[in-house]
């Protein structure tokens, strides 16, 4: 019976491809990055078969005109590339993506499915630092996290039970790594596509509605809004949410916050724990250890990175 084990919880931005010689005299960066080769290092040395990465869309791969809740690539699968991210097709395991994608349809999740799957920096981040590029066959599992209504913290947790069972019924003796990417406090720029209250506000649901193949025409803009946006950090929350995932406590964590509660306290991009919290559910809640966290301001994000050996 394959089996789960391990799982990774890391932060991502392109920042720290873009603008890495910002932030080299920082050892906070280099702390961060330290605690993403400690983690791949031991990802690689459990020598896994397969790595299912669950990740956030920033609009390069689902969009407006069809956005699922929940969606699992089951054959190929696209890299976006944009701003130092892997680009072009990923090394994939088809067979096993279907199995596990007929799987959580069977215990009740109604799961988008493609089999030509886009995927953008909320997923190739991970791919990029942690299971390094066409070294472990990935299945990527979006989370929708920008375009409300977004699913419920409940129902991600019941994902995550639901993607242990389906990982139990692959053949053989297979050996699974789940990482969830994104997270920790920031906000970005993105409005909420309902009720745009700004002239940027307008371009961001323009490009959301009408960018599906060409994405590329609104990026330069879309940057600079970003690039230049405030950073609004939320240490103290942060470092709850590890202490939560180090001690096992993570279900016991999602009762004390409300969907509306994480976003006043952490900013819309925390909304990205939902990725953390598939994770450390298909791996039972397993106490961990946190392997960096760092505050930073000029990457506009809390970033942080915890992994998981369960016992088998």
């Amino acid at each position: 019976m394959a089996k789960i084990i391990m799982g990774i919880g890391a932060s991502h931005t392109t920042l720290m491809n873009t603008q890495w010689a910002k932030v080299d005299h920082l050892p906070e960066a280099h702390a961060f990055r330290s605690g993403l080769e400690k983690a791949s290092a031991s990802l690689h040395a459990a020598k896994p078969d397969l790595a299912i990465i669950v990740g956030s869309n920033h609009f390069r791969g689902h969009w407006l005109d069809m956005m699922p809740s929940f969606a699992i690539g089951v054959d190929e699968v696209n890299s976006s590339g944009e701003h130092g991210t892997p680009k072009g097709i990923q090394k994939t395991c088809p067979e096993h993506s279907l199995t596990i994608a007929n799987s959580l349809i069977t215990q009740g999740f109604d799961m988008a499915f493609s089999t030509r799957f886009t995927i953008d920096h909320g997923i190739s981040h991970a791919i990029q630092y942690l299971t390094l590029e066409n070294q472990i066959p990935i299945i990527p599992i979006m989370v929708n996290s920008f375009a409300p209504p977004l699913p419920s913290l409940a129902r991600c947790i019941a994902l995550g039970k639901a993607i242990k069972h389906a990982v139990n019924s692959l053949p053989d003796d297979l050996k699974v790594a789940i990482i969830g990417s994104g997270g920790l406090s920031h906000q970005l720029p993105f409005p909420d596509w309902r009720k745009p209250q700004t002239e940027n506000d307008d371009f961001f649901v323009d490009s959301w509605k009408n960018g599906r193949g060409d994405w590329e025409r609104y990026e330069r803009k879309r940057r600079t809004i970003i690039v230049n946006s405030p950073p609004q950090l939320n240490e103290e929350f942060d470092k709850s949410v590890l202490q939560a995932f180090e001690s096992g406590d993570t279900e016991f964590w999602t009762m004390t916050v409300s969907e509306e509660t994480l976003v006043s306290l952490a900013g819309n991009g925390a909304n990205e724990i939902r990725n953390w919290l598939i994770m450390h559910s298909a791996i039972d809640y397993s106490p961990g250890k946190t392997l960096a966290y760092s505050a930073m301001p000029d990457w506009l994000t809390g970033m942080g990175v915890f992994i998981c050996e369960p016992k088998i």
